[in-house]
């Protein structure tokens, strides 16, 4: 008996270890495609590789300071702005609320903050929020999703990557300049697999040209339509959660459209720009305006004492 325990023990351990490594948690899901494929996610193009898969185009929104310091944790604020009120086709095929991810990249130098050199505030903007690091050799490209796109009480979510700055005087590879960074951000379910295969998250297409004979209802709910050609009838069948878009006796072409597009998501790009700024230069600075106030100052002084001393001189 206790011999078949300890086997029992041996398997459940053995279970636990695959499913780490094999079962991904739901934060990899997204990120995990084009890390796998891609050692750049930015191509010489300037194009984000995740336009690959999501191929209908939304806005995205990034929010940096115009400048930092070195050796400086700052906020990268991403949006990725949608209607909430949306609902998207899921892997399995029902209808569920639409999730956003974001590839963010930075110049070379910049990484990802460390966990103790973070203030409360941007610990409590971060939190349930996985943002990992692209690669190894791409340590300053951050990702991150998918996350849900809303909170409880249905307001958007902005994505806050905290970011350090690096320091010019430790890294010799950077320099105090004016830097790009962008940015890639989606929301919902892409169309395209990276294998090439289409996902659920398209309309249904017509493999033939010809006319449609009738639409009527098929198995666990969904829709056959079938179309008459030349060389005899051919079924289409249509999931449930599609809307159709053709009516009997109509003609229909190779690829055309058979059911409304389903896709309500997009993926979009943006760019800024980012100022690793000398301290010495900022000080320069401070001293600059302060002499230059402090001068200011001193003419209005002396021009008083001028007047009074011209005041003075009239008076005797």
């Amino acid at each position: 008996m206790i011999q078949a325990i300890k086997k029992l023990k041996s398997v459940f351990v053995i279970l636990g270890i695959v499913g780490t490594i094999f079962v991904p948690k739901v934060s990899y899901a997204y990120p995990v495609f084009a890390q796998n494929a891609y050692q750049n996610p930015r191509e010489a193009t300037g194009r984000i590789v995740c336009a690959n898969c999501h191929l209908a185009q939304k806005p995205v929104e990034i929010e940096v300071p115009q400048a930092v310091l070195p050796d400086t944790v700052f906020e990268a604020v991403v949006s990725v702005p949608y209607d909430t009120s949306v609902r998207q086709i899921q892997g399995n095929g029902t209808r569920g609320t639409l999730n956003v991810g974001a590839v963010l990249i930075m110049p070379e130098g910049f990484k990802l903050a460390p966990k103790d050199r973070l203030t409360d505030e941007i610990k409590a903007k971060t939190k349930g929020v996985f943002v990992q690091p692209y690669s190894k050799e791409r340590d300053n490209i951050f990702v991150v999703g998918p996350v849900a796109g809303a909170n409880k009480k249905g307001e958007l979510r902005e994505i806050v990557f905290p970011i350090l700055s690096p320091d010019p005087a430790t890294n010799k590879d950077v320099n105090f300049l004016t830097y790009p960074v962008y940015l890639g951000g989606n929301r919902g379910r892409g169309q395209v697999y990276p294998t090439g295969e289409k996902s659920n998250n398209n309309a249904v297409t017509s493999t033939v040209a010809g006319q449609v004979a009738s639409i009527g209802p098929g198995e666990t709910g969904k829709t056959n339509i079938v179309i008459t050609t030349a060389n005899g009838d051919v079924t289409t069948t249509v999931p449930s959660t599609l809307e159709i878009s053709v009516k009997e006796k109509d003609t229909v072409k190779v690829d055309q459209p058979l059911t409304l597009d389903p896709n309500v998501g997009g993926f979009g790009q943006e760019e800024t720009e980012i100022v690793l700024q000398n301290p010495n230069r900022v000080k320069g600075m401070i001293v600059f305006f302060f002499t230059v106030t402090l001068t200011q100052i001193l003419l209005v002084l002396k021009k008083k004492q001028f007047e009074k001393v011209q005041a003075a001189e009239m008076n005797f």
